[in-house]
Order: structure tokens, then C-alpha cells, then sequence
């Protein structure tokens, strides 16, 4: 009912947030990305976008489309892969931020090298920052990591808010407030110590550590509180209730990669990641609430 390239000009469409830019990277013209558009539009019997002369939004039948497409286009290439014996070779570099590796990733990687046993899986585990960087300078192929929100690089798989996070719901702290945090250039580091400094709060920093594991154990000791992403808080961690800690705000989950045409086991990867993106973010917004 849905053609695989009518749902991949779709998602492009809503990643670039233009027809225009969006045909930009999918080598086509523009007529021919509202071409696609309009006839999944016509197979769906529904309007996937709202537009007007400046601005292009999802309807709530085409935020809906997102999930369906990831999921026609993930189950494609599973049975291409399943029935062709995948012939992809290669080596693919990854690069992951700490947090996630604790949760539905390892799955994700083990169905892949199942499905594609003859790519090679290179995992780098890191800070998003410094992950980026090290894509930039070529070391990497692909980041599954964070951004600030607002910020458009990358493809967003989904957003989490921030929480203050310690042992029991109940701890409180007084000034200095102890700072358990990742070292720089953590993103959740630098939203916490803006969030305190606006808020009129001082703090000390308790425990630096590069490892979620080194931060979950400093957490549990109780040397100081925690700032995570809600829907991939360690075990043994749970949401502060203090009202006199700040607000953190949010950050965006994201796949980015460093080519605008990815090779073959790249996309592949890329893909499978994608097409996971609603059930991970079905579990971290349970776990979250």
C-alpha cells in the first residue's frame, strides 16, 4: 500500500523540515519530493502535512505517518536481509554515548551483526561532544548520542526531559549543592550548572566521573545528586522531589552521521537504529514517568 520511496522522501521531508532542503539531500528536484508526498498522501486517504507559504507542520495523521514508515521500511529491509543472505561487508564505526548502552542499544547491535554478519562493528562509548568531534575529524561513522533542543543536526529519535536524581525521591540538599556530573563537554553538566546558577543555587562538583557506572555508584553513596535524562536513569536512581531544585529542561536523542551519502552498511546500520527509535522511546518515556 505504501511504496519504500514514497515513505523515505516522507521522512526526509519531516528531518529537514522543507520539501526543498529535504530534495537537497536526497538528490532530487523539489517537484518530484511533493510529487512522493502527494501520493502517499492519496495511499494514506489522509493530509500528512499542513502548509502555507512559510511554514510546513505534521498534521497529527502525518506525526503518526513517522512511527508507521520507520517500522515499513525497518521490516523491509529485515526480510531483503533475512531472504538474500545480506551480502554487506565492511566496517562500520559507531559511536555511542554512555547512557544509552546501558538500555536497548546492545539489542539493536545484536540483531545487526545477526542479520548482517559480514560487517564489522567498530563502538566507541563516550560524551555526545566529544563523540561529534571525533566524527568530524573522521574517526567516526556515526553518532547515536544528544543535542540541546533547537538544534537541528542530526535525526531526532526522541526527547527526554532532565531530572535531579538520587537514591530516594525524598533527599534533599542544602548549599553548595553536591554535583555528581560527567566532566566536560557534557551536555547534562553544562544544562545543570546553568539551571542552578539562574535559580540563585551554589553547588560544589562531588564526583566527576567519564563512566555512568562511576556516576550511578557516587549517586547510591550518596556524595551528591544527579543529572540524567529521566527515561534512561541508572538502576537504584529515581527522580528528586526538592522544589527548590531548578528545572533542567530537555535534551533530544539524535542519530548523526558524517557523510550526506552513507555507505551501504552505514545506512544499514543507520537504519535498523531508526527504525528501533519508537520502541526505545516507548521505553524510556515509561521509565521516565
Amino acid at each position: 500500500m505504501f511504496e519504500p520511496e514514497l515513505l523515505r522522501t516522507f521522512l526526509a521531508v519531516e528531518r529537514a523540515g522543507g520539501f526543498t532542503a529535504a530534495g537537497r539531500q536526497l538528490g532530487l528536484r523539489q517537484s518530484t519530493v511533493s510529487g512522493h508526498i502527494a501520493r502517499l498522501e492519496q495511499a494514506a486517504g489522509r493530509e500528512l502535512f499542513r502548509r502555507d507559504t512559510r511554514n510546513l507542520a505534521l498534521t497529527a495523521d502525518g506525526a503518526a505517518m513517522i512511527g508507521f514508515a520507520r517500522a515499513i521500511l525497518a521490516a523491509q529491509a529485515q526480510a531483503q536481509a533475512y531472504f538474500s543472505g545480506s551480502a554487506l561487508t565492511g566496517l562500520v564505526r559507531l559511536g555511542a554515548s554512555d547512557d544509552l548502552m546501558a538500555h536497548a542499544l546492545p539489542d539493536i547491535l545484536v540483531e545487526f551483526q545477526r542479520t548482517h554478519p559480514g560487517v564489522d562493528l567498530e563502538l566507541t562509548v563516550g560524551l555526545s561532544e566529544t563523540l561529534k568531534s571525533r566524527m568530524a575529524a573522521g574517526e567516526l561513522d556515526l553518532v547515536f548520542g544528544k543535542r540541546l533542543p533547537g538544534e537541528r543536526r542530526g535525526t531526532l529519535l526522541w526527547r527526554d526531559r532532565l531530572v535531579w536524581a538520587g537514591p530516594s525521591a525524598t533527599t534533599e540538599f542544602e548549599d553548595p549543592v553536591p554535583f555528581v556530573t560527567y566532566p566536560e563537554p557534557s551536555l547534562t553538566r553544562q544544562q545543570a550548572l546553568r539551571a542552578l546558577e539562574h535559580a540563585g543555587r551554589t553547588c560544589r562538583v562531588a564526583c566527576v566521573s567519564d563512566s555512568l557506572l562511576g556516576l550511578r555508584a557516587a549517586a547510591l553513596a550518596g556524595l551528591g545528586v544527579i543529572a540524567h535524562a529521566a527515561g534512561v536513569l541508572p538502576d537504584g536512581l529515581v527522580p528528586l522531589t526538592d522544589p527548590r531544585l531548578p528545572e533542567l529542561g530537555e535534551l533530544d536523542f539524535v542519530l548523526m552521521h558524517r557523510r550526506t551519502r552513507l555507505a551501504d552498511p552505514e545506512q544499514a546500520l543507520a537504519d535498523a537504529i531508526i527504525a528501533n527509535a519508537r520502541r526505545l522511546s516507548l521505553q524510556t518515556t515509561r521509565s521516565g514517568m
